[in-house]
């Protein structure tokens, strides 16, 4: 495979400055979740450039390229990226800003559509030296509920069925030109809880002839807090978390309506049902105990996301003869959601990380998040050279 990697090395060294270009471009014109119209658009016109042939029009602006090498039966693998960005107002100053105030590519899906783009023109160019089909995913809404990849799943977008899907996501705190795998269990799946605590309210200096809904909702937050520490398994990664509380009273008012929201993770479906279950008896009991009641709304998440061991294996051991042992890490367990987890609960699945380390750089999710434009030079290159180990290794099982 030493002339594989030579030749994809070359091709990403090649294309890089285009692809910096296309990126510079998705980056400046972010759009919102199943809103990713301008952006779809202009993946087309780049598929069309490179003489790839497609399907549009999944779940509105979603995205199905194919390319064919030889043998086109033999495998079938889909690699994806996500294209939504999300309702940040950037806050850097470099030159490739985001046009659409209150928009920006905050999680890097733009560096994503960019790389997948860069791959494709590589494995397009070198169609001869791989056998099976490749599936080229541009997925819309991968930030909101109920998650494009599910959506994408149900309108038939993944045809043929892949015999494995692959996808690659940024990492700030990963120095760039480095990748990362993990096998089995990776990341966690989420679930969206809202609470809303109603009772009588009334005057603050008068407490006895309110219902204290204040107070109500705050024995139901530490009352919840038990769910982890005392029923949850302590070999099941458990999150409850509680990020917004709106109770419109004042110094001397008691609400009649406090308003909950929070997240509820985790990496056991069994458990995840269960534990459900005990947050809207543990709230609702606590609230009717102090007369008060509750009403439980648990929007259903994204599902955990696991690593086929076996394939991810592989991709690892590919990584390491394309980059070099130094270059390729091991990964922890992240409590965060990716609906990719809804490809890997019915595929073989492989979902990695780039580093995209960059000084002056937040975190993800964040107004300063920024990333390393080189990084793309690996992240193609690698994912390219994946797509043909994969293809072309007969001892997958």
């Amino acid at each position: 495979m030493d002339q594989i990697i030579n030749k994809i090395k070359e091709l990403s060294h090649e294309y890089l400055e285009e692809i910096k270009t296309i990126r510079t471009h998705l980056h400046q014109n972010p759009e919102l979740s199943f809103e990713e119209f301008e952006t779809s658009k202009f993946v087309q016109r780049q598929l069309d450039s490179y003489g790839i042939s497609y399907k549009s029009g999944f779940v509105k602006t979603g995205i199905v390229g194919k390319i064919e090498g030889k043998n086109p039966n033999k495998k079938v693998l889909a690699l994806r990226a996500d294209m939504d960005a999300l309702p940040v107002c950037e806050n850097n100053s470099h030159s490739i800003c985001s046009k659409n105030e209150g928009v920006m590519h905050a999680c890097g899906h733009d560096m994503h559509m960019a790389s997948l783009l860069g791959t494709a023109k590589i494995l397009n160019k070198l169609k001869e030296e791989w056998e099976g089909t490749i599936l080229l995913i541009f997925q819309p809404g991968e930030e909101l509920l109920p998650g494009g990849a599910r959506m994408m799943m149900e309108e038939g977008a993944l045809s043929p069925e892949p015999d494995l899907i692959m996808a690659q996501h940024v990492l700030p705190d990963m120095e760039s030109g480095h990748i990362g795998f993990r096998e089995g269990m990776y990341m966690a799946s989420g679930d969206e809880i809202y609470l809303t605590i109603k009772g009588k309210g009334g005057h603050g200096a008068m407490p006895h002839k309110c219902d204290d809904t204040i107070l109500i909702a705050s024995h139901i937050v530490v009352a919840l807090q038990q769910i982890v520490s005392r029923h949850a398994d302590i070999r099941i990664p458990t999150v409850l978390t509680f990020g917004r509380m709106i109770a419109e009273g004042a110094t001397n008012i008691i609400p009649q309506e406090v308003k909950l929201s929070g997240t509820f993770r985790t990496m056991n479906e069994d458990w995840r049902a269960k534990a459900k279950q005990l947050i809207t008896d543990i709230a609702q009991y606590t609230a009717k105990g102090m007369g008060a009641e509750c009403e439980v709304d648990i929007k259903h998440g994204y599902p955990f996301l696991v690593n086929d061991i076996n394939y991810t294996r592989s991709a690892k051991s590919a990584a390491i003869s394309f980059l070099d042992y130094e270059r390729v890490e091991n990964m922890d367990i992240r409590m965060t959601t990716e609906d990719f987890g809804f490809y890997s609960q019915k595929y073989p699945s492989c979902f990695y990380r780039f580093g995209v380390k960059k000084e002056g750089s937040g975190g993800l999710h964040t107004s300063n998040f920024q990333a390393e434009d080189e990084s793309l030079e690996t992240s193609m290159g690698t994912m390219a050279y994946l797509a043909i180990d994969f293809l072309n290794n007969e001892d997958e099982n």
